[in-house]
């Protein structure tokens, strides 16, 4: 079986360019700021392992193999409607707790400027998403950044994707962003999948599939290194800019929630609160809705004023 390239180490304080930060697995690590963070939350990623494992055998359900190249599926509409509809009773009940998977919530930097993009001649605050089909630690965020960003307008061409076969927590059911589309009055999504969830030909490193802009790129190469994450070297996966005002840098929970199972199985989870995997997207899901709502001017009220979202809105001291 092909092997993904081993790290690169990222020149400290400086961007590398698109091509070799697609063909480095640098970004789908756990960062050395330590995501997820603490002893517990290992203990508990061990303990979920183990539970999954009774439950379902660790049988992974679907995926792509090593080397098979993937065609853009559609995601079923009955499961983008599990994820894009969660009962306001889930996102309140469960509000920024976790019983067995640790969450670590958004990096707060109010004073920075507001990250916006011009619509119809309007500045609208924005979400930037970095990111790659191959990698665990992004499909497992997929589903938190789904469930938060429909609260505030609707998605379409969202498809299926499993992380790649050969890198740890093999294939994590989730979606992609490729050809997906965000509607929304009060915030712009962008959205790039640096590299597929194969191989190249050579099987010398993850076959590379969008590019970000240089305006992206700036973004990711101010905000992943000191002083914003002073034990980073940057060039994880994911990354996300909520306006600049909360970062996202690694994944928010750990994909051990979701192994083993398939991707119907998680978002049927999700209308039950006292579920641990629900619990970890939702929590997550409640961090950055209230990062939204802080770069929306607290906009949609419904919602930013929800009793799940003011949880994290408190945790986050916004």
């Amino acid at each position: 079986m092909a092997k993904p390239p081993a790290k690169k180490q990222p020149i400290a304080n400086s961007r590398p360019t698109s091509k070799s930060r697609t063909n480095t697995q640098a970004r789908a690590r756990v960062k050395s700021s330590g995501r997820p963070a603490g002893l517990f939350t290992w203990l508990a990623v061990g303990l979920v392992v183990v539970v999954i494992a009774v439950l379902v055998g660790v049988k992974v359900l679907s995926g792509s193999t090593s080397g098979t190249k993937t065609t853009w599926q559609a995601a079923s509409p009955q499961i983008v409607n599990d994820v894009t509809a969660i009962p306001a009773s889930v996102y309140n009940t469960v509000g920024v707790n976790s019983s067995l998977v640790g969450v670590t919530p958004p990096s707060i930097f109010k004073s920075d400027p507001l990250l916006t993009t011009t619509v119809n001649e309007k500045a609208m605050p924005t979400v930037l998403y970095l990111g790659a089909d191959y990698c665990p630690y992004c499909a497992a965020e997929r589903w938190s950044v789904i469930a938060a960003l429909s609260r505030f307008g609707t998605w379409s061409g969202l498809g299926n994707m499993a992380s790649y076969s050969g890198d740890v927590f093999p294939n994590t059911q989730t979606f992609t962003f490729s050809q997906a589309k965000f509607k929304s009055p009060y915030v712009v999504f962008q959205a790039v999948e640096e590299a597929h969830n194969y191989l190249n030909s050579a099987g010398t490193a993850y076959a590379s599939f969008q590019v970000p802009t240089k305006k992206q790129n700036a973004i990711a190469a101010k905000y992943e290194f000191p002083p914003y994450f002073p034990n980073s070297t940057g060039e994880g996966f994911p990354f996300v800019s909520i306006g600049n005002k909360a970062l996202i840098q690694g994944p928010s929970y750990s994909p051990s929630a979701l192994v083993g199972l398939s991707r119907q199985q998680i978002a049927s989870t999700l209308s039950t609160p006292s579920n641990f995997v629900a619990q970890a997207i939702v929590a997550t899901a409640n961090y950055i809705t209230a990062s939204i709502c802080y770069i929306t001017n607290q906009q949609p009220g419904s919602v930013c004023t929800s009793k799940g979202v003011a949880a994290a809105t408190k945790a986050l001291k916004l």
